[in-house]
């Protein structure tokens, strides 16, 4: 089961994974997060994990297709919160921190979810603000 929950940051895609994962279900949180990345230059994640199993042969093909195509697309990535109390999950997480060194990627156990979701939620100055908020009105 993979779903997509609500958080209150537009350029924030968040989801709840566990038990077995479909590629149905991979797909639709593939799309949430390329429909975030058109309209907001940075993109952060919220990933809960809990108790999850695998993911069937199709959805981890479509998981390694999708990241592929994500290495040279790491600058719309800001952050990442994984939110788990799985520890083989941390290691991983960890791992792609410092495989992926674009993008800051933070472990929170389950009971800090708020947490988590407030720290997806933080933009660097200037991520999100258009050329009017940030005092430029054009040349």
């Amino acid at each position: 089961m993979l779903d997509l929950i609500s958080h209150p940051a537009d350029h924030v895609v968040a989801m709840k994974a566990g038990g077995v994962v479909t590629a149905h279900e991979l797909q639709r949180a593939i799309d949430a997060i390329e429909v975030a990345k058109r309209a907001h230059p940075k993109v952060s994640l919220v990933v809960e994990i809990d108790a999850l199993r695998f993911m069937t042969l199709t959805a981890l093909l479509r998981d390694i297709g999708y990241g592929l195509t994500q290495l040279g697309d790491l600058e719309h990535y800001h952050r990442a919160a994984v939110v788990t109390d799985q520890e083989w999950v941390k290691q991983l997480a960890h791992l792609e921190e410092r495989l992926f060194k674009a993008v800051e990627i933070r472990t929170f156990p389950k009971r800090d979810h708020v947490a988590a979701m407030a720290w997806a939620g933080e933009l660097a100055k200037g991520d999100h603000e258009s050329p009017e908020e940030d005092g430029y009105h054009g040349a």
